[in-house]
């Protein structure tokens, strides 16, 4: 086994397992060699907060500052608040829908230009050894996908320069636009509402985006929590190699221990119970990887 792949993995059954899936896939047909990857807590840190909310949390203040009625909202004033309480009572569903209502009107260039500014500054908390197996994918002709709870538009802002994932490949919650006819000012343009289509990209709803959006089921699936349940099943189901591989956030050292959910709807058990009887492969943070942060947060 070769000490340069995957060097941030520790020597055990996680690794050998994903050694073993990395060599097999030399017999799958290169159209066939797709892998969907969650992105919050699989291939970039989800706590304290998810990067998304701390952008939107940024752009909220500034609108504030600039219009302090906006702070009247219960649901911008329980997050400037930081009431805890009132936050979960409102759920994050209608708090992300308040915040995403900031950016009605940009046209996606525009609302990719935020993000980019926003991230410039900022270290994103990428997992290295989620780095290093992306490359090794990559390396065997996989088509990489990002497939996200979160909103599509942030994603495929940051996606190919962190993953090197084209924006094309990234499915997400997506939000609704609205055509603007050429007039003598300009255009023909799209401008953002605050309206989602289908709902929030969790549970189910990543399996049906995948095909709706990529028309290709993978072969490889990363996830975290329940919201990823479903696209992990769905992977490992198919004609071999498959693998389904869930990070288990069990490292208080040296990130955050706790048990992964999904946003958006109740799960009957635990999704580290899940993996265990369906056979997924599951990394340990605190046993499997050597190194967790890329950029110096170890």
């Amino acid at each position: 086994m070769s000490a340069d792949l995957l060097p941030s993995w520790r020597p055990g059954p996680t690794r050998d397992a994903l050694v073993a899936f990395l060599d097999a896939v030399a017999t799958v047909p290169v159209e066939h060699r797709v892998a969907c990857l969650d992105n919050d807590g699989t291939l970039w840190s989800e706590k304290p907060t998810y990067v998304q909310l701390d952008f939107f949390v940024a752009v909220m203040k500034d609108a504030v500052q600039a219009d302090p009625t906006l702070a009247e909202r219960p649901e911008l004033a329980a997050l400037i608040s930081g009431d805890q309480a009132a936050i979960g009572e409102l759920g994050l569903e209608r708090i992300a829908h308040a915040l995403t209502g900031l950016f009605v009107g940009l046209s996606p260039e525009e609302f990719t230009d935020r993000v980019r500014a926003y991230m410039a500054g900022r270290s994103a908390p990428t997992y290295l050894p989620m780095l290093e197996l992306l490359d090794e994918l990559r390396s065997r002709d996989f088509t990489i996908c990002v497939v996200t709870g979160g909103g599509t538009e942030f994603v495929r802002a940051v996606s190919e320069e962190l993953y090197g994932v084209p924006p094309q490949n990234v499915v997400g919650s997506l939000i609704s636009y609205e055509f603007v006819p050429a007039s003598e000012a300009g255009g023909p343009g799209l401008r953002r509402t605050a309206e989602l289509v289908a709902g929030a990209n969790e549970g189910a709803a990543k399996v049906g985006n995948i095909q709706a959006q990529l028309g290709r089921r993978p072969i490889f699936a990363a996830g975290n929590s329940g919201g990823d349940r479903e696209m992990l099943e769905w992977a490992a189901g198919g004609e071999g190699p498959t693998l389904a591989l869930l990070v288990d956030h069990d490292d208080a050292d040296r990130e955050t221990a706790y048990v992964s959910t999904a946003a958006t709807f109740a799960e009957s058990e635990p999704i580290t119970d899940v993996g265990r009887r369906r056979g997924w492969t599951i990394v340990s943070m605190a046993r499997d990887w050597d190194t967790v942060f890329g950029s110096g947060r170890d």
